[in-house]
């Protein structure tokens, strides 16, 4: 008997439930052969668009560019393949789909051009953007969207210039993918071996237990230490050997800086070229210029008065609070003692120790993983009556990651969330938000539920002890839970406009709000038990997390703040980039430095948000949206942290709008007003400055 041929996943109805991804079916080969076929049906359907004999109208031409699909189980292809590719190049990679990855590349690129530079594909929509029937508010915001992204894509440009938008584009795209390559390499090769015991004085049994894990996981002895947040924060913070240390650091903060094939010099160099000469091909000044214009900042003098305004308000806290970590260093060392980056970790916990009496590791055994998972959903039921199900059933693309179906107060089905908790070999360090399916209402009315997935990099298991968060990890957890919140509760007619597709700079607000319950006591006492005793977080240490929140939160501004500045630095250039990208970065940053830089160090070349993942000129986004949080919790906190009808409010507003109105609209109508700056500054304790720069 001849045996039956093998079906690619991505070319059939998945059959699983909720039709999420049979991870457990999908072979490398399968994306290849599914990325080529998702083009030849993606061309088909833009045929018959761009050839329809009827007047073009908002029905028949907008929709169908917004969601490619014919309503008759005809589903996006090249989306789907696209999604779970590019997820698993972040979350899962090897070899093999990196390769993919570089070849495909270009032709995925290549592709999205011939589409937004189809010219008599946009006459059609530029007739409906100026002959349309009424529209609700939503289909206006996706018809000017649809219009503004040609326009933005380079469809009015001429034929030299279109084909010189693509050359940038296609290397650009390429490039990316590469820097992130590069970086995943140099992170994953450095290891920190130490078989002497006496060299691991200082560090908690649970940096211990997991070295010794890491060792015999990779067939050593002794004790491995590794780049990845979870080994490197608690050696950084805890040991005693202060030449250990600066290895480590220097390890860290030199990635990507050797001459060596992973080297990101050039590479960023010629990016900040590149977003440059497509924003000048585009009829903007700088790439800055043309990003803004679709944010809530608006332009590059209102980025550069919220950095300056939060440097004249924090600078001055944040020089003493380095000053008092100084002093202790160098009570402890003599007054000769010269604090060193990998002495700033070490000395700011003896600070914190000596002014509050509380660490990361007082609190790991009461924030165990089961437990946090438990409190953070718990918090969602309270606040919005949602309920989470772990399903076996679901496939997963890696032992680490859960699944879990999530249903609404009125036990409605809500939405799939993955949650990837724990570093590994194929895996970018950092944590993010994700999807496997956006949200949309279908043209039969179906409201088709999104699947979402966070992936962080939090403390692992050892054979001795479960998984034991920090403090640190649990705001971690809830800050991407704040986008998958966004994700799960998005209740738009398109997908384009649903969930987490809003401006950049409004998109932080749901993440960021979330991290304020990690210090509220009414949370905490909902899951912060002993992992062994079961005993309750006490309320003298629950006192003291209170008390110790704002330590180091000027330091701690000053930092995104110089990551603010340095993004801006490059991305308003307006003529060829030149300079050596070391000097350059200490430079740019300078007004916000309160410590010392050392002169090999880099984070351009590591600094994934700005050079490959989508923050290029944005990243100030993080301090906007912390105003926004602020002002936000700012009205629970009056209301009550658990206030339904506050929450609710949130919830209609904010996280089920996504972007079918402009953000400040959307915040006014849950606030009542524009949001200030006051509301940060009382949280964090800062007197106003005497001035604020306009």
């Amino acid at each position: 008997m001849e045996k039956e041929k093998r079906v690619n996943p991505f070319f059939e109805n998945y059959n699983t439930p909720h039709d999420t991804v049979p991870f457990d079916r999908i072979r490398v080969e399968d994306f290849e052969e599914a990325f080529l076929e998702g083009i030849r049906r993606d061309d088909e359907q833009i045929a018959k668009i761009v050839n329809n004999p009827e007047k073009p109208t908002f029905d028949n031409t907008i929709i169908n560019v917004d969601d490619e699909k014919d309503g008759e189980g005809y589903y996006d292809l090249l989306s789907r393949t696209s999604t779970v590719f590019f997820n698993m190049l972040s979350a899962e990679t090897n070899d093999e789909l990196d390769a993919l990855a570089q070849k495909m590349s270009p032709i995925l690129t290549k592709h999205a051009n011939d589409v937004r530079l189809n010219e008599r594909l946009f006459e059609r929509i530029r007739y409906v953007h100026r002959h349309h029937r009424r529209l609700t508010a939503e289909e206006k915001m996706l018809l000017d969207s649809c219009y503004d992204g040609f326009v933005r894509s380079g469809v009015l440009l001429d034929e030299a210039g279109k084909a010189q938008l693509r050359r940038l584009t296609e290397e650009a795209s390429l490039l990316s993918l590469q820097f992130s390559q590069n970086l995943l390499k140099e992170n994953k090769a450095f290891t920190l071996s130490i078989t002497d015991e006496a060299q691991l004085d200082g560090l908690p049994d649970t940096a211990r237990e997991a070295a010794r894990q890491a060792a015999e996981e990779q067939g050593s002895e002794g004790w491995l230490f590794t780049l990845d947040f979870p080994s490197y924060s608690p050696f950084m913070t805890y040991s005693t050997q202060r030449e250990l240390r600066r290895q480590l650091y220097m390890a860290k903060n030199t990635e990507c800086t050797h001459d060596n094939s992973e080297n990101n010099m050039e590479i960023c160099k010629r990016l900040v070229n590149l977003r440059r000469e497509m924003a000048q091909l585009l009829g903007y000044k700088t790439y800055a210029d043309y990003v803004l214009k679709h944010r809530m900042a608006g332009n590059v003098r209102s980025v550069y008065r919220l950095l300056n305004n939060l440097i004249d308000a924090y600078k001055p806290t944040a020089i003493k609070e380095v000053r008092a970590i100084e002093r202790l260093a160098q009570k402890h060392e003599g007054r000769s003692f010269r604090l060193q980056p990998w002495d700033f970790s070490f000395y700011s916990h003896k600070l914190q120790m000596e002014k509050y009496n509380i660490d990361s590791e007082m609190l790991r055994p009461y924030f165990e993983l089961s437990r946090v998972i438990d409190g953070v959903f718990g918090l969602a039921t309270r606040l919005y009556g949602i309920t989470f199900r772990e399903s076996t059933e679901i496939a997963v693309y890696h032992p680490d990651v859960k699944a879990f179906e999530v249903f609404d107060r009125d036990g409605s089905f809500l939405a799939v969330f993955y949650a990837d908790f724990h570093p590994r070999k194929g895996k970018q360090s950092g944590a993010w938000m994700t999807q496997y399916q956006g949200q949309w209402i279908d043209r039969k009315g179906e409201n088709v539920r999104p699947h979402v997935s966070v992936v962080m990099n939090l403390t692992k298991p050892t054979a001795e002890k479960p998984a034991l968060l920090t403090l640190g990890e649990v705001e971690t957890f809830l800050h991407e839970f704040g986008h998958a919140l966004h994700g799960m509760f998005a209740n738009t007619r398109f997908e384009s406009l649903s969930g987490t597709n809003v401006w950049w700079d409004f998109v932080e607000l749901p993440s960021q709000f979330m991290e304020n319950f990690s210090v509220e006591k009414e949370f905490l006492q909902t899951f912060a038990f002993h992992y062994q005793t079961g005993e309750p977080l006490p309320d003298e240490l629950i006192s003291r997390i209170v008390r110790s929140r704002n330590f180091n939160v000027a330091y701690a501004c000053m930092r995104q703040v110089s990551f603010g500045l340095l993004d801006m630095a490059y991305y308003t250039q307006k003529t060829e980039f030149t300079d050596d990208i070391i000097p350059f970065e200490k430079r740019a940053w300078q007004r916000a430095m309160v410590t010392e830089q050392l002169p090999d160090t880099c984070m351009t070349v590591q600094f994934s948000h700005i050079m490959a993942g989508g923050y290029a000129a944005g990243y100030y986004s993080y301090k906007w949206a912390e105003v926004l949080d602020a002002d936000a919790f700012a009205v629970f906190k009056r209301e009550g942290i658990f206030n339904p009808a506050t929450a609710q409010r949130f919830r209609d507003n904010i996280l089920s709008r996504g972007g079918t109105e402009n953000p400040m609209t959307l915040y006014k109508r849950f606030r009542g007003s524009e949001p200030t700056i006051d509301a940060l500054l009382r949280r964090n304790g800062i007197r106003p400055a005497r001035k604020t720069r306009r």
